[in-house]
């Protein structure tokens, strides 16, 4: 018998990979559902080629020309639209589990609906915790639920943990620490003095891995990894003491854990976010993900470098909002999105991506994060803030233009 899943982006990278190793794996898995926001073309050839039952569109006007090209199909499936859709197939009775690999806070709704509903989660949405780290891991908790980490960099730790890990502390499992690999991305060797002119297409050049853009960017800036420690403060129950971040240029270290005997387990491969979504989709199993091998022998060399922050101010960012917890690493994401969104609309430039934020987390005031009304208000209030700043730094622009 099959499993059932729900995709949530499928038109993104992630969503991708993650059918490409579903089509590997046809004796396992089926596709129950897929959604987009707007990609109605890259849906349709999705549909075309894994048949899903339901398709949710979240923007209108692409909807409705979705809706028109269904209509040559012999086989359609049901066209659903609008955010409540995401949340009523990552929560159907039929599912078995739901890759969330939404990007943004547009995720949050919809993966909390899919814990909610006692779901298996594989987790690619960094803002699920980021936003909402408490109140996501106690309605996992409440309503039995599964969270198995995607992103590379939590996969390897986790599979670097003992198997037994879900209900035992780092304290209990011997763990010393976690470390996170970066790899620096595109601009980890440019004079700083020069980051200020770099261009979008710069930024979303990734040395190592293929993501979308608004990831690429955050990997430019390394909010991505700031973001990466919210999350595994929250999924492994660590202490911010606990998580160490290094740059490993090749990308070929993923993640580490470090014990109290001081040995350190890593997990290597190659940059293919398949790897992670296939250990994920398969366990307790191992199942193909079509990602070669790792050829040591072409492997020249394994470099670490000290993460520097003055470099990377958004990880700075990121450390101060988890310090002061609450709805501060909410505000913190919202204002990100804002001000990526601008960068890469060519509104703002690069360096000012950090300004910002850090003027945003600095106008708003942290408030407790216990409830989902409380975390979206400031959501809403910050990206309020950003935009305003956004335009103010505009218009100063134009002004000495």
């Amino acid at each position: 018998m099959t499993q059932a899943i729900t995709i949530l982006g499928s038109t993104g990278s992630i969503g991708q990979s993650t059918l490409d190793v579903l089509a590997r794996n046809l004796d396992k898995f089926s596709v129950y559902a897929l959604t987009a926001n707007t990609n109605a073309d890259k849906l349709l050839a999705q549909i075309k080629q894994y048949q899903p039952q339901h398709v949710v569109m979240v923007d209108a006007k692409a909807a409705e020309l979705l809706r028109t090209n269904l209509k040559n199909l012999s086989n359609p499936p049901q066209l659903h639209v609008g955010a409540q859709a995401l949340c009523d197939v990552a929560s159907a009775a039929p599912i078995h589990g739901v890759m969330a690999a939404i990007v943004g806070a547009a995720g949050l709704l919809p993966t909390l609906a899919a814990a909610k509903a006692g779901k298996t989660i594989y987790l690619a949405n960094k803002e699920a915790l980021v936003m909402s780290g408490q109140l996501f891991m106690q309605t996992v908790k409440d309503h039995g639920a599964t969270v198995l980490p995607v992103d590379s960099e939590h996969n390897a730790i986790f599979q670097s943990l003992p198997t037994d890990n879900q209900n035992r502390s780092l304290k209990e499992m011997g763990v010393k620490r976690l470390i996170l690999t970066a790899s620096g991305g595109p601009f980890r060797d440019t004079p700083v003095a020069e980051l200020a002119s770099v261009t979008p297409e710069q930024a979303c050049a990734h040395p190592n891995w293929v993501m979308g853009k608004k990831i690429s960017v955050d990997s430019a800036t390394m909010m991505n990894k700031g973001l990466e420690v919210i999350e595994a403060h929250w999924l492994f129950n660590a202490a911010l003491a606990q998580i160490d971040v290094i740059v490993q240029p090749q990308s070929v270290i993923h993640s580490m854990v470090e014990y109290i005997d001081g040995s350190v387990l890593a997990e290597l491969g190659l940059p293919d976010m398949r790897t992670p979504i296939a250990q994920a989709l398969g366990l307790p199993e191992r199942i193909e993900s079509g990602v070669g091998s790792l050829d040591f022998n072409q492997l020249s060399q394994l470099d670490f470098k000290p993460l520097a922050l003055e470099r990377y101010p958004m990880m700075r960012l990121a450390y101060e909002a988890i310090e002061e917890g609450g709805t501060a690493p909410a505000c913190l994401n919202a204002a990100n999105e804002v001000a990526v969104a601008a960068f890469l609309a060519e509104e703002i430039g690069f360096t000012q991506i950090p300004q910002v934020v850090e003027q945003v987390l600095a106008n708003i005031p942290a408030i407790s994060a216990d409830t989902l009304e409380a975390i979206l208000a400031i959501d809403a209030q910050a990206r309020i803030q950003a935009n305003l700043l956004i335009q103010s730094l505009s218009q100063g622009e134009s002004s000495a233009a």
